[in-house]
């Protein structure tokens, strides 16, 4: 493996790699579900841990751009004929950042709860972002102590069971300076470019919500960003909030294996 690549594992054989790309709260652990349920369909997957999550050390500067890039290394080296790419909240930024950077390596993308722009870099309501998420940091509480009651708040108040312990447990890991930088990633992301290319190239693009994630990527929000583009799918997974996959993990796998199946 390059010593310029993130951390990932392989897993399962197919034609069609998809690859798994986390949200800003997370790790490549924490896909699990999706993982079998991919792997038992006869897809092949990677899954990564981002610049500064897991052992991937952190770089000088972690953004979006500079994720996306070292995804399109990753697809690169580990990608087939075919590759989609799943990204959830920051993982579905970088994800339409790399078919940006590398429009013929990527045939499908498949966006969870997440959003083509973040209104602007250095606006008020995104310091307010960054400000509120770090504020229990900087009063002293550290990452295991903030993070479950952060992520409970993300979901739907009766989320339960082995996936959405999973989340909770992989977040509760993570670094303070990862937490932080990527916060501050999220906030400056502008994306909205990207879809006049995503049109060009007729890219088949899935497109999640979560019917209760009212504050981090609303339905709305991602309704509009699938009308934006053409032919894409949308879909709204009742009852659940910013983390689907994880509060409703078999309609959320079967809503990415029919798209798979039908545009891919």
């Amino acid at each position: 493996m390059s010593c310029d690549l993130p951390d990932y594992s392989v897993h399962g054989h197919g034609e069609i790699t998809v690859f798994l790309l986390h949200g800003a709260f997370g790790a490549k652990e924490y896909w699990r579900s999706q993982m079998q349920a991919l792997t038992q369909a006869g897809y092949r997957v990677v899954a990564w841990d981002a610049p500064g999550y897991g052992i991937s050390p952190l770089p000088e500067v972690l953004n979006v751009e500079t994720a996306a890039e070292r995804c399109v290394a990753l697809i690169k080296a580990q990608g087939s004929d075919k590759n989609v790419v799943l990204g959830h909240s920051m993982g579905g930024m970088i994800a339409q950042r790399t078919f940006d950077y590398a429009p013929d390596s990527v045939h499908a993308l498949i966006l969870s709860a997440t959003s083509a722009a973040f209104g602007g870099k250095g606006g008020d309501w995104q310091k307010a972002f960054v400000r509120d998420r770090v504020a229990p940091l900087d009063a002293g509480q550290t990452i295991p102590e903030y993070a479950p009651k952060m992520l409970r708040k993300m979901m739907h108040p009766g989320a339960s069971g082995e996936t959405v312990d999973l989340v909770i447990s992989t977040v509760s890991l993570m670094r303070e300076e990862t937490f932080r930088a990527a916060i501050q990633a999220v906030s400056e992301f502008e994306g909205r470019d990207i879809i006049a290319k995503m049109n060009h190239y007729q890219l088949p693009v899935q497109c999640i919500a979560g019917e209760l994630d009212l504050s981090a990527a609303p339905p709305a929000v991602m309704e509009k960003l699938a009308s934006k583009i053409d032919g894409a799918d949308y879909a709204c997974i009742m009852g659940t909030g910013h983390f689907a996959w994880a509060e409703s993990p078999n309609e959320f796998n079967a809503t990415v294996l029919d798209f798979l199946k039908r545009r891919v």
